[in-house]
């Protein structure tokens, strides 16, 4: 899969954990680029992104925005707030892609930046519960969706770098606006997360009094409260900056919660019965 357009040049990956070192593993198993370059604060993810072969070299972000072409941001949203307009005023013709899980406060930060063309912003919905570079799989990607935002303001040929890199992902894509974005994944990550959070802390509150809960926990439930193991670094950043999307998606959720108990609590278990043949409906959208 080399692509000789791009195979010279370098591609920084700032953030070596599970998107990022996922990244890295590809794009050296398909050898799109040169080198890719890792930058990481944490010398432990340093020193094993290198050893599990994520990355080529470390650099600082000084150094990267002057060797590397591409420079793609996986770090939590609240660094990509800070550290994006610096980037922009160092940059020429580098290609800046940010692929972090909420999009308008970044959009609306950098709006009126004179280098905002080299600029893309990418959401790559996956993920697991796993993080840091040991979590990286080369595969992640495979089949998931691409989010791009408004692609339309970014240049031509940054637009169409980041795409290449999307393809060696082997991700379909899709285009959206920075306020539905933010709001789809509200309601189809976001809330997903907050709800298997809540699911651990109250069963978590329980076992106080019920010790062995969990030697009775079956696949059921380690599937729905998987998400709960998700680093608190990356999505306390998430739901602050997506915090009217999460709240009306939260409030809806409540209620929903709130109207299963209360059929349980009346003992109407026709109407019970209803609601939940009514989700059952999801199998329309998901297999």
């Amino acid at each position: 899969m080399l692509n000789t357009q791009y195979s010279k040049m370098n591609i920084a990956i700032v953030g070596i954990g599970l998107i990022g070192g996922s990244i890295g593993i590809r794009l050296k198993e398909t050898k799109f680029c040169d080198k890719v370059i890792g930058v990481d604060k944490n010398e432990n993810h340093q020193k094993k992104a290198l050893q599990l072969g994520l990355v080529d070299e470390i650099q600082t972000l000084d150094e990267v925005i002057q060797n590397a072409k591409a420079i793609i941001l996986t770090v939590p949203v609240d660094a990509i707030t800070k550290m994006l307009p610096s980037i922009l005023d160092k940059v020429t013709d580098q290609v800046v892609i940010d692929m972090g899980s909420t999009k308008t406060n970044i959009l609306q930060q950098i709006a009126e930046h004179p280098n905002r063309g080299r600029y893309v912003a990418a959401h790559p919905m996956a993920g697991t519960e796993y993080s840091g570079p040991e979590a990286a799989v080369a595969d992640l990607f495979k089949g998931k969706m691409m989010v791009y935002v408004e692609a339309f303001k970014s240049d031509e040929d940054a637009f169409e770098l980041a795409d290449a890199i999307t393809e060696q992902l082997e991700m379909k894509t899709s285009f959206m606006n920075a306020d539905e974005h933010d709001m789809h994944t509200a309601y189809v990550s976001h809330i997903s997360h907050l709800t298997s959070f809540a699911l651990a802390l109250t069963v978590l509150e329980k076992e106080k009094s019920q010790g062995r809960i969990f030697e009775l926990a079956g696949s059921g439930f380690e599937s729905t409260v998987r998400l709960a193991k998700s680093s608190p670094d990356m999505w306390t950043p998430i739901f602050k900056q997506n915090r009217s999307n999460v709240l009306e998606v939260l409030e809806e959720h409540i209620k929903q919660l709130q109207n299963l108990y209360d059929k349980l609590d009346q003992e109407d278990y026709d109407a019970l019965h209803k609601l939940i043949k009514k989700s059952n409906k999801i199998k329309r959208i998901i297999k």
